[in-house]
């Protein structure tokens, strides 16, 4: 099993773990994470529109 298969599979485990443990503070986190990549996303697209209308 090579290293890539070894940490998707550590990764299942440990979200499946999460979910059955505490549901809510993953929901809350999964929502979190989802609104920090939504602002980051806009502001790059701002900063790129705002960079090809400077020419």
């Amino acid at each position: 099993m090579d290293a890539k298969k070894l940490v998707l599979v550590v990764l299942v485990l440990f979200l499946g773990f999460w979910l059955f443990n505490d549901p809510n503070g993953l929901a809350d986190s999964t929502s979190s994470a989802a609104q920090s990549i939504g602002t980051l996303t806009a502001q790059v697209f701002r900063a790129l529109i705002s960079f090809i209308g400077s020419f």
